[in-house]
């Protein structure tokens, strides 16, 4: 069971989907909010994007539903759908087992529809304000049993202009009603609204890790969900890394990707939970050793590894927030070094993208997938840079001497050109075969 969870009073029920997902250590801001929301006590937390704030207020705001009580008891309030779509994932992930019904709401989907999942009834509603004040003007949506409201990138609601239709909510709900405001900065509108309408709140103040970005360059390749496979295989013959961790979000998604890619002739095995310690150590001693040049691991497995600087961090899928981002990406460039982190995006992970830029407060360089002619390409001008290193550091080697005598005999019967060719062309397929 995610044991530091449970400490924090989390339920038994969203622990065992915590554990499923190998979320086990809370972050900072988890550590401080989760007890005192659970209290039922009104908050205020300035926390940056990344640092796990969905977990922060998702995790108590489901253990306080009653899920026998088919009014809507809980509100998030998101500035953009994208948002209210990723909080809706996040929540689903955390309910698995639990019998609540989590519905969003947000402009661009048909209202109709969504006010006949209202009908059927909703435990816990994700919107932006615009269609939250939609339907309850037009009566579909009572918030009269509201337990909990959660105001998440309050910032962000003032900048769009959100702020008026935040208060009108806020003002629709129960006076004894909890409330939670999570903001990345607090101007002073925001305080005033804070002002008007907690009482009694914890403040709280979570600076993001990722204060500096070692020298990484960080890619993003747009695919969908059928063709991720493919892609990562391009993605891969252009880079032959040296060393790579490849994530994953769940232990099935690990097994099963590590299966294909050997399937695709990769030297690769899987890194999770479900492996026993004595499993995990035999992967880890075969990669320490270059007998795997490369490891599919969800996120708990890899944490706390002594594996040294990686050459590359692949995010085949992308981590749930910018904080684990950051940690995952910070296996690579490490001690002055360089190194490569891509992130392959489905077209749902736009608004994720983002977040993680904003994050690291470096921007994603956006890549195609490579063709075989680009792969074939990079595969030369890599060779080249073998050979020109080698060229500068060819005087020290003691053995030189003796190979060039063999060309100097095989020159009286063949030109410099072919022998350099041939010799080439056996020294690239003795690579390949080992």
């Amino acid at each position: 069971m995610a044991a530091n969870f449970a400490a924090l009073g989390v339920s038994e029920a969203i622990c065992k989907a915590l554990d499923e997902l190998e979320f086990t250590d809370p972050t900072p801001i988890q550590v401080k909010t989760i007890p005192f929301l659970l209290e039922k006590r009104d908050l205020l937390a300035q926390a940056q994007t990344g640092t796990g704030k969905t977990a922060a207020f998702g995790l108590p705001l489901l253990d306080l539903m009653d899920p026998t009580n088919n009014q809507v008891q809980g509100i998030v309030l998101t500035p953009t759908r994208e948002l209210a779509m990723q909080v809706c994932d996040a929540l689903y992930t955390y309910a698995k087992y639990q019998s609540l019904r989590i519905l969003p709401i947000y402009g661009g989907q048909p209202i109709d529809r969504q006010i006949r999942r209202l009908r059927s009834g909703a435990h816990v509603v994700v919107g932006t304000p615009g269609r939250v004040i939609d339907l309850m003007q037009r009566g579909n949506l009572k918030l009269d049993g509201i337990k909990l409201l959660v105001l998440d990138e309050a910032d962000q609601m003032l900048n769009m202009g959100f702020i008026d239709d935040v208060q009108k909510i806020i003002d629709a709900t129960p006076a004894e009603r909890q409330l939670a405001f999570f903001s990345a900065t607090l101007p002073t509108e925001i305080r005033r609204l804070a002002n008007r309408s907690l009482r009694d709140p914890l403040t709280v103040t979570i600076v993001s890790n990722a204060d500096t970005i070692p020298r990484i360059t960080q890619m993003v390749y747009q695919v969908t969900f059928k063709s991720r496979p493919q892609a990562l295989s391009r993605i891969l013959a252009a880079e032959e890394p040296a060393s790579a961790f490849i994530f994953t979000r769940t232990k099935q998604g690990a097994d099963e990707l590590a299966d294909w890619l050997q399937r695709d002739g990769y030297r690769v095995e899987a890194l999770h939970g479900d492996l026993s310690q004595s499993a995990r150590e035999h992967v880890l001693n075969k990669f320490r050793r270059q007998q795997l040049n490369i490891v599919v691991a969800t996120d708990v497995a890899a944490r706390g590894l002594d594996i040294g600087s990686l050459s590359h961090v692949i995010n085949y899928d992308l981590p749930a927030d910018g904080e684990s981002y950051v940690h995952r990406i910070g296996r690579t460039g490490r001690a002055g070094r360089t190194g490569t982190a891509i992130s392959l995006a489905l077209p749902t992970d736009r608004f994720r993208v983002r977040q993680i830029e904003r994050v690291t407060n470096q921007p994603m360089i956006a890549s195609k997938v490579p063709t075989n002619e680009e792969i074939e390409s990079r595969r030369w001008e890599r060779l080249l840079e073998t050979l020109r290193m080698a060229m500068q550091t060819a005087q020290a080697d003691q053995a030189l001497p003796q190979y060039r005598a063999l060309v100097g005999q095989l020159s009286q019967e063949y030109s410099l050109e072919d022998i350099a060719a041939i010799s080439l062309k056996l020294s690239q397929q003795k690579g390949v075969a080992g």
